[in-house]
């Protein structure tokens, strides 16, 4: 195995354009593990820790454009505010140790259906940019991802940013584990409400091949709410609409047995998940009628 160690980013653009096989690492929390495991063994290692851009965030007026390596620890010090999911999320990774080397990027490229981070990106609205010495690409979230561990990658691109959507209103995200730290998820949910738009979007983790949207969950709570008139009167959402959500939520699924957990309990976990966290999303949303920072 060769090790490549690029000093800057058009250094390693170039690097991976002639060595497309080569595995890039930042923080090394997916990648050693299936290393030390002996379930990968890459013919070239891209480490790309000299490259500080990698680690930097800025605040926009609409997004977060949020480096490929920015650990997750910045993410819950710094931008709770801006994007409360993905600190949620954040707060559920490992250990503080692990939380300290991973990143949002290093999640995306690793492509787990598992990934903590999914939930958030898709609720919240991302967009991840990439790049190749042939130029630079932004992929919507939701269509990165593209099987068990794959991604939307070209063999000769990096993942450079996400871009991620300022919250306008409350988030939440969920866990299932059969523990409550370093664990990987049996099954997660994420939601974010957004008032500006009207709508509410999703993301589940862990409970089909691919992180994924409950979209026909989504479209029928976005009409109730439209309907009722709930973003205007701030009404308690009753239980029939909470259930149908829920339900909605649960049969968007496909998950497998595993030994974590069985498809029939993911099923019924994602519903749960689904259920509480638009109580507590909607809650926030009815006390203030503006953007929360997530609970830790």
């Amino acid at each position: 195995m060769d090790f490549l160690r690029p000093a800057g980013w058009e250094e390693a653009l170039a690097a991976k354009a002639e060595h497309p096989s080569a595995v890039p690492i930042a923080g090394g929390t997916d990648v050693m593990v299936e290393i030390n495991f002996d379930h990968r063994r890459p013919e070239y290692l891209m480490d790309l820790n000299r490259i500080g851009e990698l680690r930097e965030w800025a605040v926009g007026d609409e997004d977060v454009r949020l480096g490929a390596s920015v650990p997750y620890t910045q993410i819950m010090e710094h931008l709770r505010t801006e994007l409360p999911g993905l600190a949620l999320a954040s707060h559920t990774v490992g250990s503080p140790q692990i939380r300290n080397r991973g990143s949002v990027g290093g999640n995306l490229g690793a492509a787990s259906p598992a990934g903590d981070a999914h939930p958030a990106l898709l609720s919240a609205g991302a967009e991840v940019e990439v790049e190749s010495v042939r130029g630079v690409r932004r992929i919507p979230v939701e269509e990165f991802y593209t099987g068990v561990k794959r991604n939307a990658l070209a063999p000769d691109e990096l993942i450079k940013a996400v871009h991620i959507k300022k919250a306008s209103g409350p988030q939440q995200f969920s866990k299932v584990g059969t523990r409550n730290a370093m664990v990987i998820a049996v099954c997660a949910f994420g939601i974010a409400l957004h008032p500006d738009s009207r709508t509410v979007k999703t993301g589940i983790g862990s409970a089909a091949p691919t992180p994924l949207r409950a979209r026909v969950a989504e479209d029928f709570l976005n009409a109730a709410l439209e309907e009722g008139g709930f973003w205007d009167n701030g009404k308690v959402i009753t239980p029939s609409i909470a259930k149908q959500f829920a339900d909605l939520a649960s049969g968007a699924c496909n998950p497998i047995d595993d030994v974590r957990g069985t498809a029939k309990y993911r099923r019924h976990a994602v519903g749960i998940m689904a259920r509480r966290t638009l109580g507590w999303t909607w809650e926030q949303y009815r006390s203030t009628g503006t953007t929360l920072e997530g609970a830790a």
